[in-house]
């Protein structure tokens, strides 16, 4: 059935459910407080003059009247939302909200910065989505790479846009629509996109079952990652390739899948066909065994990285790339 969103309301966070009551605004779709979505709808709210620090925390709070028994999520969030019955759009805060680590509901926000704003967009799957990160910290690896563009005079213009998604393939598959499938709305789409981190496959990959699927992957990932890259190239985009990480010990660990992961690395890092590579693996990989994330960096699933791991990444990253 449909969702009755019947207030939205954003305002500065002062931590946890606590808002900065004197920044609170309401706003409206089509000029109406409310507005109601048709399964698979989004709906865009009017314009609001209404000044967002860099880096800084946003609370939006939404009102529910009817809704479905399933709605839209971000599982991966690693953000908590409150979560309490009653007119509370407006409220200092939600001292008796159920808690859960998750987003619903909102998909995006537009902002409209003071200079010509350009925004550099990570596609991935949970390593770029953050998992291992700590919660309610902003310490994936592409928090750390808007912090470093911050604090460069020169690119303190550059936003960062994460486009990754928990269990995200490029071929099929896998946790929402593949990277193909999604490349227009989640890369192309947004407004001030000029560059794009593409680090994935480590799924595909993963989800090989038998040496003949693995070899299958290996050949066909280096043709997704082309198509991709010509769709960036002709909206006037760049787009830097990363390497996969090691997975060695983890659930996705045999001889058919690092072999896989050896052959599709090796493309990336030779064949050119990107504006430039990320070499995440050599910055991740354990030297004593190259196929195993290094223990520093390894939460201990020996698939994603932890912070450190995360931060590594984006030190990795040379922000003269993205020299407006």
């Amino acid at each position: 059935g449909s969702l009755d969103v019947t207030a939205v309301h954003v305002s500065r966070s002062r931590g946890g459910s606590a808002i900065e009551v004197a920044s609170d605004r309401r706003l409206t779709f089509a000029g109406a407080d409310s507005v109601r979505l048709a399964p698979g709808t989004e709906a865009t709210s009017d314009p609001l003059d209404f000044a967002v620090p860099a880096l800084g925390d946003l609370a939006v709070t939404i009102e529910i009247g009817a809704a479905p028994a399933a709605v839209t999520g971000h599982p991966g969030s690693r953000t908590t939302s409150y979560v309490q019955a009653g007119r509370r759009a407006s409220a200092p805060e939600l001292s008796d909200a159920a808690t859960t680590d998750h987003w619903y509901i909102l998909a995006g926000l537009d902002v409209v910065p003071e200079a010509p704003g350009l925004a550099v967009v990570t596609l991935g799957n949970s390593i770029t989505d953050g998992r291992g990160s700590g919660t309610n910290r902003n310490d994936r690896w592409p928090d750390d790479l808007a912090r470093r563009l911050q604090a460069d005079r020169r690119t303190r213009g550059v936003a960062v846009l994460n486009a990754g998604i928990g269990g995200n393939t490029v071929l099929e598959g896998g946790l929402g629509p593949t990277a193909l499938a999604r490349l227009d709305r989640d890369v192309l789409a947004p407004e001030g996109a000029r560059w794009v981190i593409l680090l994935e496959g480590v799924n595909d990959i993963g989800g090989a079952r038998d040496s003949a699927s693995a070899a299958a992957v290996a050949r066909n990932l280096p043709l997704a990652y082309r198509e991709i890259i010509d769709r960036v190239h002709a909206r006037g985009l760049r787009i830097y390739g990363a390497t996969i990480t090691p997975f060695g010990g983890s659930h996705y660990d045999g001889a058919e899948r690092e072999a896989a992961r050896q052959a599709v690395n090796r493309w990336i890092r030779t064949s050119g066909a990107f504006d430039a590579v990320i070499d995440f693996d050599a910055v991740l990989r354990d030297p004593a065994q190259p196929a195993r994330l290094l223990p520093l960096a390894d939460t201990g699933d020996h698939l994603h990285p932890n912070e450190t791991g995360y931060r590594m990444m984006a030190d990795a990253i040379d922000v003269a790339w993205f020299l407006p």
